[in-house]
């Protein structure tokens, strides 16, 4: 008989989504304030685009090994295993050795060819300053992924017990520390940039620390070793290879558009800037749903409840798309308004706003397909099935490579958003096909078909009213000091504008989120 772990929490859906997306709410807007703090300082100038190249060289590899194919493999198995608390801490132990092992060696690598690591993501930056000032940013940004992507483990094994603050609160860690680094030398009258880039390392050892202790007093203490090749990690390495190569073919398309950007001055540093604009409705929706989907997901297939996990998908559908789309129409209506007022201080011009703008809209466009493809992987993963979404992942990466490069010409770095938002939709109606052929576990119920197109009409409503606002407040938007208030009340009134119709139409009802929590 197996002994079950006291620590670990049923997964109420609606409060653990509202628990993730609130703690990664606040991590965006610090995100935003650090973002901006970095905007007014360095502008679109060589600094700011060395940092941003030199920032997504972990992120990007933590995505590959960690968030991306590690986790997705890990959860599913790690949550069945939790029926024995020693048996889910001994593969939790070894797979921390084996991650570690491969994070170590990676960064030894990129230590060594560094400046060929900068010419693959920023090819247009050869031959000036920014070259060299990325390839040092670079090397001491880089260790950041092995504190992260530890970070990520320990967060799953948090998620999977149910216990989802601490892990979606240790991002708000990194954002605090580099406001601080670069709030603190500017009072001080030292080099920003340096305490900017050596801040990031030192985050990552205090984002890790967080966690550790949070799964430590869950229950789960991991310590290091050196790596052990057991069955078990033997077969997580078997699901995760497919799913890491997916991951691999997500950041490649990451990466054709920083080198399209790279090309175009100050280019890599509009698109960041949109990029954190669109992250910010991804990571509290879709990023929520897909930390509390797939533990949840894991556990209901285990134990053959199929409604459940059919009704769990239902309702995460639901939640999705009602918080996406009034972002997806505000960014759309009014971006201008958005980035003016947010970045527009300081080196970031009004040039600057208009370029970052422009891509704001386009990625917009696709913000819907972004989140549903967090709902849609984890019934995938949840199988255990990471084939599929690489081959899914596959055709996206080539799409997304044709329209980049092919547009370039005429659209200029848009080309890159452009390629970003129609591979992006494309991935997401062939994760809809594929889980289509799931059968009546993954079919929407009459309640969702009922939702959406009262939701798309509440959306329509509260674009027109949000345009109509923005227009009156054109002046307001302009004047430095009232620019926040004017933007204050573009989303009020646009928020409150949507849900009022949501409710009106029928789309859904307060009995319906006290119904979702009780399931």
């Amino acid at each position: 008989m197996t002994t079950p772990t006291a620590n670990s929490k049923k997964i109420h859906l609606l409060t653990n989504f509202f628990t993730v997306s609130s703690w990664t709410l606040l991590s965006r807007v610090l995100g935003f304030l650090r973002d901006i703090l970095i905007a007014a300082f360095f502008g679109s100038g060589p600094l700011a685009e060395a940092f941003q190249v030199a920032f997504a060289f972990p992120n990007m590899f933590r995505r590959f090994f960690a968030e991306g194919a590690f986790n997705m493999a890990f959860v599913p198995m790690f949550s069945k295993k939790l029926e024995n608390i020693k048996n889910a801490q001994k593969f939790a132990q070894d797979a921390m050795a084996g991650l570690a092992s491969i994070l170590i060696a990676l960064t030894l690598i990129a230590q060594l060819f560094m400046p060929w690591f900068v010419f693959a993501m920023a090819s247009g930056f050869q031959g000036d300053e920014r070259f060299d000032i990325t390839t040092n940013f670079a090397r001491i940004c880089f260790p950041y992924i092995i504190f992260i992507s530890l970070a990520a483990l320990f967060s799953g094994v948090l998620n999977s017990m149910g216990r989802f603050a601490a892990a979606a609160a240790a991002p708000i860690v990194l954002n605090i520390i580099l406001i601080a680094a670069m709030a603190g030398t500017w009072a001080l009258g030292g080099n920003i940039v340096k305490a900017l880039v050596w801040g990031v390392p030192i985050a990552g050892i205090a984002q890790l620390a967080l966690v550790w202790l949070a799964a430590s007093r869950a229950g789960i203490r991991l310590l290091p070793q050196l790596p052990c090749l057991t069955p078990d990690i033997r077969r997580l390495a078997l699901i995760a290879a497919p799913a890491a190569l997916a991951g691999g073919v997500v950041q490649i398309n990451l990466l054709v558009g920083r080198q399209v950007a790279s090309y175009y001055d100050g280019a890599i540093q509009w698109l960041s800037m949109a990029d954190r604009l669109y992250q910010l409705p991804l990571g509290v929706v879709g990023i929520a749903i897909g930390v509390v989907l797939l533990p949840d997901l894991s556990r209901k297939l285990k134990v053959g409840d199929t409604d459940g996990g059919r009704d769990a998908f239902n309702r995460a559908t639901e939640f999705a798309i009602a918080l996406t789309l009034p972002a997806t129409v505000g960014l759309l209506v009014v971006p201008q308004a958005v980035v003016s007022v947010l970045f527009e201080r300081g080196a970031f011009t009004s040039a600057d706003s208009q370029n970052t703008a422009a891509a704001v809209a386009i990625y917009a466009v696709g913000l819907p397909a972004f989140v549903l493809q967090k709902v849609f992987q984890p019934l995938y993963f949840a199988r255990e099935n990471t084939k599929t979404p690489f081959y899914f992942a596959l055709v996206s990466m080539v799409l997304n490579a044709a329209f980049a490069i092919g547009l370039s010409a005429q659209y200029g770095y848009l080309a890159a958003a452009i390629g970003t938002t129609l591979s992006s939709v494309a991935l997401a109606i062939l994760l809809y096909w594929g889980v289509r052929r799931m059968g009546n576990a993954t079919a929407f119920d009459a309640r969702l078909l009922r939702a959406i197109p009262r939701m798309f009409g509440a959306a329509i409503i509260m674009g027109t009213v949000t345009y109509g606002l923005s227009i009156i407040l054109e002046t307001w938007i302009a004047t430095a000091g009232l620019r926040y208030i004017a933007l204050a009340i573009l989303i009020i009134g646009g928020t409150a504008t949507y849900f009022t119709a949501c409710l009106a139409f029928g789309a859904f009802t307060k009995q319906d989120l006290l119904n979702f929590e009780k399931r």
